[in-house]
């Protein structure tokens, strides 16, 4: 028997998908799971990867493919050709996961409008990394947003939101998990409400918020660590580009003179007061980085050239009395 819910049978609302990542995929076998119907999906073109360069898809495509789900894959979001084919689905609605930018004749094109799903409580971190910088600026919740796509970015009427808490220790790629499975559930319930009728949006200038706070993109110049910030900073900052973008450090070798750059994954704030602000430190749980006030224990980074290790592996190879942090 076919699912009903209002005036519309699940079949007959139309829903055009647009996602490339695997935060997307979820999302994606979320609604199929749902029984919504989804008639196509919209994602990044093949792009070489590796060694071979071979054409890699996106994970988003390959999901849509083990559904049969018909794919396109356009270059150019206002090609002439691929806004005709868009036209012809004859969607009742959009709904955008970690995507690119749209052009106003694509949001604008569905009578039920087009979503979003956005990684952040909104207002507050409207840009590309909300998740990374939730975990930098030590908050201690965050969630998911979904909302409708206006002109400028992350600013549409607020439909539905989630919380959950960041705990002290978690990476941005745990709390990005926590997030995957929360925002699927949302977004299952959003795309219901906005097919009955029943997807009241909430401007958000009227969503009070003391202190709004950006998530612009992060680049790897800006994943440097500066030692001269407190313990709780640095912890901060590395957990929240663990493991992707990822913190990163250099390290030079005094016995050889060379200088190697570490990549930091995993840490834990100590309350062992900082003697020399150049030295490293062993203890019975990793290695001891000097910061402002404390040290920071690090227990497992990735030596360039290196696979990613903890510090016993390290240690096992290394004296660490040669390594120092200019």
């Amino acid at each position: 028997m076919e699912e009903k819910s209002g005036l519309m049978e699940k079949k007959d609302f139309r829903i055009v998908f647009m996602g490339t990542p695997d935060f997307a995929v979820s999302i994606l076998e979320g609604l199929v799971s749902a029984n919504f119907n989804i008639v196509s999906v919209i994602t990044a073109p093949d792009k070489p990867a590796g060694r071979g360069q071979q054409l890699s898809e996106s994970a988003v495509k390959k999901a849509a493919v083990s559904h049969s789900i018909a794919v396109l894959q356009p270059s150019n979001l206002k090609d002439d050709g691929f806004i005709h084919e868009l036209q012809s689905l004859n969607a009742d609605l959009f709904v955008v996961v970690a995507f690119r930018m749209l052009p106003e004749i694509v949001w604008s094109m569905p009578p039920k409008g087009t979503i979003n799903l956005h990684a952040s409580l909104l207002p507050n971190y409207r840009g590309a990394a909300p998740i990374n910088w939730a975990v930098i600026n030590g908050e201690k919740e965050t969630g998911v947003t979904t909302f409708f796509i206006e002109k400028e970015i992350d600013t549409g009427k607020v439909i539905e939101q989630e919380k959950i808490a960041i705990e002290e220790n978690e990476t941005v790629g745990e709390v990005h998990n926590k997030l995957m499975a929360l925002g699927t559930k949302l977004t299952v319930s959003t795309v219901g409400k906005i097919m009955i009728g029943e997807a009241n949006g909430i401007e958000q200038d009227s969503m009070t918020i003391a202190t709004l706070k950006n998530a612009p993109k992060i680049f790897k110049p800006d994943c440097k660590v500066n030692w001269n910030q407190d313990v709780t900073v640095v912890h901060n900052f590395i957990r929240g580009l663990s493991p992707y973008p990822t913190a990163w450090t250099e390290l030079t070798n005094n016995a050889s003179g060379e200088v190697k750059s570490f990549k930091l994954f995993i840490s834990s704030k100590t309350t062992q007061t900082v003697k020399d602000k150049t030295a490293l430190l062993t203890s019975s749980d990793g290695i001891l980085f000097p910061c402002a006030d404390f040290y920071l224990c690090v227990t497992e980074f990735q030596m360039e050239g290196k696979r990613r290790m903890n510090y016993k592996e390290f240690l096992a190879g290394n004296k660490l009395e040669d390594w120092v942090i200019e």
